[in-house]
């Protein structure tokens, strides 16, 4: 397998029992980590780091950089780098796992700081356009060559298409960031349909965070040309079933591997493997290997505009 012949999943929180976002991390589980990824047919990834205080997420994205640059392995497969937050929607739902504590609006000063631990590595930065006044970071990033995806949201129709004529150009997993209850006709969702000439849209795959008859409805729409499957895995992915404890809280996989709060109240994240995945895709919504190669390895290159030989 080539590097341009695997998955390349713009979304991992971490697996197997590495936590992309944990304080510290050991050099070679991550190794570990990324050589399983290349037996289940995974060519790269964009090591993902969620919402915290900025100072803590700057130190996690300088621990990736750091095994990054010690282990050429792990080079092979860790593409880049996707900050999800802190500039997210801190309304119940739309927060989804992220502490809405630690999410504020969108700030220039913060963003370089987290581009600067990044060390050039930031592939994709999801933000919630609501959040980004007259979408001054969005247009930064942009400008940088970074792709802006909205996610954890809820912006108006007009609010988006600002965003969008700014450089937004991605959306990341839709159905989920939002609350289970919503207007019926005007939500995130519909108005994200509405505007998918102009987005590359995620979505996980794994029918929990969207049953597979929703997700055949919301491709339909997309076209499998402008659509693209993550993962969103957590560090419990690849374990099967049981409790874990995920960045000091415990979840729970349940058997469908869908991976839950304690409490059952909202997902933290997924538990499956692409390779599953790309199962459901074709077992479910019986789609043919061609459009299954652009949801999972060709559309995602284009979204960020990467390749093997881009690393």
């Amino acid at each position: 397998m080539t590097a341009d012949d695997g998955y390349f999943d713009l979304q991992l929180n971490g697996y197997d029992g590495v936590d992309f976002n944990a304080d510290t991390l050991e050099h070679d589980e991550v190794a570990r980590v990324c050589s399983r990824l290349v037996d289940e047919g995974t060519s790269g990834v964009l090591a993902t780091v969620i919402t915290a205080d900025v100072d803590v997420m700057c130190r996690r994205l300088e621990n990736i950089c750091k095994v990054r640059r010690a282990n050429s392995d792990v080079a092979e497969v860790i593409w880049g780098l996707h900050i999800e937050g802190p500039f997210l929607n801190d309304q119940p739902g739309y927060i989804g796992a992220h502490p809405p504590d630690a999410a504020g609006p969108a700030d220039a000063d913060k963003m370089r700081r987290l581009l600067d631990a990044g060390e050039g590595l930031t592939r994709i930065v999801t933000i919630a356009p609501e959040r980004d006044d007259r979408f001054g970071v969005t247009r930064m990033l942009a400008d940088q060559g970074i792709c802006v995806s909205a996610g954890h949201c809820n912006p108006s129709l007009d609010q988006l298409r600002g965003a969008i004529d700014a450089g937004l150009s991605m959306f990341t997993h839709l159905g989920n960031g939002c609350p289970l209850q919503m207007h019926r006709h005007d939500n995130i969702i519909q108005r994200v349909l509405s505007l998918s000439d102009h987005l590359s849209i995620g979505f996980i795959a794994d029918g929990v965070h969207i049953p597979f008859h929703a997700l055949g409805n919301y491709l339909a729409t997309t076209g499998t040309q402008r659509a693209f499957v993550v993962t969103d895995a957590i560090e419990a992915a690849g374990r099967g079933p049981g409790r874990f404890r995920v960045g000091g809280r415990s979840v729970v996989v349940d058997e469908n591997l869908a991976t839950w709060a304690e409490d059952r109240s909202h997902l933290v994240g997924s538990a499956l493997t692409m390779p599953t995945m790309v199962q459901h895709l074709r077992q479910q919504l019986n789609l043919s290997d061609e459009q299954i190669d652009q949801l999972t390895k060709r559309n995602p290159r284009a979204a960020v505009g990467m390749s093997g030989a881009d690393r």
